[in-house]
């Protein structure tokens, strides 16, 4: 099994990519099933999630391939197209590690008529109620059930109707799944409470390019008119959120004068936003963001909301920064109730937290020192790896299949940033 060793202290300087979006690219490739034309994907991110889900397209009939041009595989060309329609079935062998799964539920239903999907695998984070998913497929006529771990369902009409449907907690994939749905229901599907994440708009952008009528995409209501059907499309994923926030965390943890391009600053302002109160220097290109030290950092407090808010996937990586800054960050999780598992390795190297209820309380700054610590989910790996490049010694992050999930080669590159960081592996 891998793990990351890091050896902290080293000041990060240079130029560093985000890849293409994960959040956006597994929605994309489910896409797929939408249609008998052929999709052409670029900007696609070559981690585990993404490989898994070419898996579930494969078992699916969907002939589907990725390539990364020059090497670079945060930025691969993905191609998919359907040669068998029959299947409907996707086992919890495949997608036992991911959380994407149900993503599929919606494009199966809407073009195969019936779909057994098994329940989400992944990382312990929380629940993410499939409730959410289940209801607004059944306000659009399919019926579902949840049996042996499966959600499976069929569509009695053949077809399914459009509706109005609100849902009662802001849901990304949720959003994604009905939507993607509503493309090929039969009338108008009126859908409020949506998730207004970059993700959602992007996966419309695509949807539109295959023939889809999608008005209201990066709002919380979304208003789709069915066509009886979709073709291919070509598209560019958006860049990723999430891996910008977190090598700009890097940055303002660990950074003199540091730079992240690829990026879309505009999805990432809520962070942005923070890390100025927080004492660092960001300069916002058109597609990039610098941050260079500024003297000391001071306690900033967050809350975690649905975008534009701060981001539960910054949560972890920005408690890292949090032990580094002077006085009391108070992290309050919204979204999730079970997110903090990163704080018992945290204090394994000496941060100083207190967790109550739905928030932790960092006292900082605190020196950290290197330490054996075990991954627990995809954002805490990050979060150990951030802390790590400020511990005093080596800190050795285990269990890093978890971090495999979301970032690719996130070791080359802090590297290249200066970072004294290795992937040790023991086969």
């Amino acid at each position: 099994m891998d793990r990351i060793v890091i050896r902290g202290g080293r000041p990060l300087r240079g130029t560093v990519r985000a890849d293409g979006a994960k959040n956006a690219a597994l929605p994309a490739l489910a896409a797929s099933l939408l249609t008998a034309g052929e999709l052409r994907l670029e900007n696609v991110p070559l981690v585990q999630d993404v490989r898994t889900m070419l898996r579930v397209l494969e078992h699916l009939g969907v002939a589907g391939a990725a390539e990364a041009p020059d090497g670079d595989e945060g930025s691969a060309l993905a191609t998919c197209r359907a040669t068998d329609e029959r299947g409907h079935d996707v086992p919890y062998e495949i997608v036992k590690t991911m959380r994407a799964s149900a993503m599929v539920l919606g494009p199966l239903l809407a073009r195969r008529g019936a779909a057994r999907v098994s329940l989400p695998g992944g990382c312990a984070i929380g629940a993410r109620p499939m409730d959410l998913h289940v209801n607004a497929l059944t306000a659009l006529g399919a019926e579902l059930e949840i049996e042996h771990g499966y959600i499976v369902g069929r569509v009695p009409s053949g077809r399914l109707k459009g509706a109005r449907h609100h849902f009662p907690i802001v849901t990304v994939t949720g959003t994604e799944n009905v939507m993607m749905a509503a493309c090929l229901a039969e009338g108008t599907t009126e859908l409020t409470g949506c998730a207004r994440e970059p993700e959602v708009n992007d996966l419309a952008q695509l949807l539109i390019g295959m023939g889809a009528r999608i008005e209201g995409a990066g709002t919380d209501r979304i208003v789709v008119e069915g066509v009886d059907e979709l073709g291919g499309a070509s598209h560019s994923v958006c860049p990723d959120r999430i891996v910008a926030g977190t090598y700009l965390i890097a940055a303002a943890l660990a950074g003199e004068d540091v730079v992240v391009e690829g990026c879309r600053p505009e999805d990432v302002s809520a962070l942005l936003g923070v890390l100025r109160e927080v004492g660092v220097n960001v300069e916002v290109g058109e597609r990039s963001v610098r941050i260079v030290k500024n003297g000391p950092r001071r306690a900033v407090s967050v809350k975690t909301q649905p975008h534009p808010g701060f981001p539960t996937d910054m949560q972890a990586q920005y408690m890292a920064l949090a032990t580094q800054a002077e006085g009391m960050t108070v992290i309050e999780e919204t979204i999730f109730e079970n997110r903090f598992m990163h704080v018992a390795e945290l204090d394994r190297m000496g941060a100083d937290i207190r967790v109550s209820g739905h928030s932790a309380m960092v006292q900082g700054p605190t020196p950290l020192s290197g330490a054996q610590v075990m991954a627990t989910d995809l954002r805490a790996s990050a979060c150990l790896v951030l802390a790590g490049l400020v511990a005093d010694g080596e800190t050795v992050v285990n269990r890093v299949y978890h971090l495999d999930r979301g970032y690719k080669s996130i070791e080359r590159k802090l590297r290249a940033l200066g970072a004294d960081i290795q992937r040790v592996s023991d086969r």
